[in-house]
């Protein structure tokens, strides 16, 4: 099944969602970052719109993080996740720096996601 860029923008929203909520909360200067930074992508409607959806729902972080990686490995390889991994890391910088939580799901998501993308194209 092919996902379409939208529903893939979807997608980024929960990741984001996933950042902030690392740290146990998601604090006013992360979604404020987050916002700003999207404010002017022809996308940025999609991202903002699924955040404030699982933050709304207080959405259980591994079943977003889980659900983010089916999509992107749906979707297929693209440069558009070197934007969601600024996002992540801007957004996740807005409160007093990367901590080591958020570190943690960024560094894992980008292996989780290679580990994805090489298994489906039977790269050894």
């Amino acid at each position: 099944m092919r996902i379409n860029k939208e529903k893939l923008y979807e997608a980024f929203g929960e990741l984001i969602y996933v950042i902030a909520k690392a740290d146990g909360r998601i604090q006013k200067v992360e979604k404020n970052a987050l916002e700003k930074l999207i404010n002017a992508h022809p996308l940025g409607a999609e991202i903002k719109w699924s955040f404030d959806y699982e933050a709304d729902r207080n959405s259980n972080v591994e079943d977003r993080y889980q659900k983010v990686l089916n999509t992107c490995q749906a979707y297929g390889p693209t440069e558009e996740y070197l934007l969601l991994i600024d996002l992540l890391e801007k957004v996740a910088a807005a409160s007093n720096g990367i901590d080591k939580k958020e570190q943690a799901v960024i560094d894992s998501f980008q292996a989780d996601l290679i580990a994805r993308f090489k298994a489906d194209s039977n790269i050894v």
